[in-house]
């Protein structure tokens, strides 16, 4: 079959198309953007790449036309797909009726996490022997890659509530039809699709209306919001994890009193089940190890080996990933775009260093902070950091100084990039830790900086 692609180079339908080309399919596809790392990467895989969404494309004349969720009305190769009867279809629906729908699926939902847990997930499952499947919307360290076909019967997969595409405004999640779903946690986000919480949360129960009887739910038990989805209706065992514990919480974990949460006790039911101590850091990343271990547990695989499989785990790409030091100064990077998760990641990286400064750099790029919801509780969430820096070009719809003004001179704000790294570069002592978090390029700046404080440190050299 001959699959062509739209919007190919998302990590999604990037994923899509990988797996497909496994799976034996000619693969072509077509986005605006068709450059490296992604580019290379389809290309190594034989898949043919072409630039834009002209009609022309479709005289390769696919069996099938896979519509990424950047689609939309009135682009040229959407109208001519349209009119001429070109059979199509979306990336989730495509996925679930050409390998999913014999699998036994593993998805990760949740507001943060989605993208460690999956990885979490599909490296226990890996260690144990079990060759899995997955699509991931990061590069797990222990895979080097976001997708792969893996082999018969499990499938891991970040279970995104985005939508599916210009002709299906439903949840991504709803096409799986997964066995074991975790529900890790439930925010406002979204601010572009959902109008409230309330809508997102009528998403997530039906990802809950598909879990069959025999399946399993891992939920987060400490999260209102995921209690509130349960309450409207369940019909498939519940087991529910917080790394605190709580009331019909089976699994918890012992944290030593200060720590970074790089060593604890995981507890199932309340006795000890072993010691994991990784090079991960944060409460956040305690509830993930549990929720990956229990949904491991329902596909077969023992707690204790899933704990010896973590203690090897390499982490995410972009998740508090130490991009290198340059003049003393460690440069870390982070996909943290909401408020939550900028919190968590800083009081994480400040319990890994103590006193030591924390300069956190910020983009407020997602859709939902582009659009200003999160602008109250965006000081707050930064107030951990001895000083911040925001990147808020002047496209940006709201007054990002005034969000961050309980900071006071803590808090800095550029609408320029080179002005942005001259000041960093001024700023920046050894001994400090520079957290940039965004959850896009944010204009190369993590390499930029290495390479501005590098050539400080030959300038004193040279004096």
């Amino acid at each position: 079959m001959h699959v062509h692609i739209l919007g190919i180079c998302g990590t999604f339908m990037g994923g899509i198309a990988a797996i497909a080309r496994a799976a034996g399919h000619r693969v072509t596809g077509s986005d605006r953007n068709v450059y490296p790392p992604m580019s290379t990467q389809l290309q190594a895989l034989g898949i043919e790449l072409m630039e834009g969404y002209e009609a022309g494309q479709l005289g390769l004349n696919p069996d099938v036309v896979v519509v990424g969720n950047v689609m939309t009305r009135g682009m040229p190769v959407i109208e001519a797909m349209l009119d001429r009867g070109v059979s199509y279809t979306s990336g989730p629906e495509w996925l679930a009726s050409a390998v999913l729908r014999e699998r036994w699926v593993l998805a990760v939902a949740g507001t943060h996490g989605k993208t460690t847990t999956s990885s979490m997930l599909a490296w226990i499952l890996q260690d144990a022997g079990l060759s899995p499947g997955f699509l991931i919307g990061g590069i797990p360290g222990n895979f080097g890659e976001s997708a792969r076909l893996g082999e018969a019967p499990f499938f891991v997969i970040e279970a995104d509530e985005y939508d599916t595409a210009f002709f299906d405004k439903r949840a991504k999640f709803v096409h799986y039809r997964p066995r074991t779903a975790v529900l890790n946690n439930l925010e406002y986000d979204h601010a572009d699709i959902y109008p409230d919480l309330a809508a997102i949360e009528r998403q997530f129960h039906q990802l809950v209306r598909t879990v069959p009887r025999i399946g399993r739910i891992v939920c987060n038990g400490a999260d209102p919001a995921l209690a509130r989805v349960l309450a409207q209706g369940c019909w498939t065992a519940v087991e529910k994890f917080s790394q605190s514990g709580g009331e019909g919480v089976q699994w918890s974990a012992g944290v030593p009193a200060d720590a970074d949460f790089s060593h604890f006790e995981v507890l199932g039911l309340g006795h000890s089940l072993g010691e994991l101590q990784w090079q991960l850091l944060g409460a956040h990343n305690v509830d993930n190890a549990l929720a990956a271990i229990a949904a491991a547990r329902h596909a077969g695989v023992p707690v204790e080996r899933s704990i010896d499989a973590l203690k090897r785990f390499a982490g995410v790409a972009r998740r508090m990933q130490l991009r290198g030091e340059s003049d003393g100064v460690k440069i870390y990077d982070d996909f943290a775009h909401h408020p939550t998760a900028i919190a968590t990641t800083i009081d994480g990286l400040r319990r890994r260093v103590g006193r030591e400064r924390i300069v956190a750099v910020l983009e407020p790029r997602s859709n939902t902070m582009e659009l200003g919801v999160h602008r109250q509780t965006l000081g707050a969430s930064l107030a951990a950091a001895d000083e911040v820096w925001l990147y808020a070009p002047a496209n940006v719809g709201w007054d990002v100084r005034e969000s961050v003004a309980t900071l006071g001179a803590r808090a800095h704000v550029s609408d320029d990039m080179d002005g942005l790294l001259d000041s960093l570069t001024r700023t920046l002592r050894r001994g400090d830790h520079a957290l940039i978090m965004s959850n896009g390029g944010f204009g190369g700046l993590h390499t930029r900086l290495l390479q501005s404080l590098k050539r400080r440190v030959d300038g004193d050299r040279g004096r």
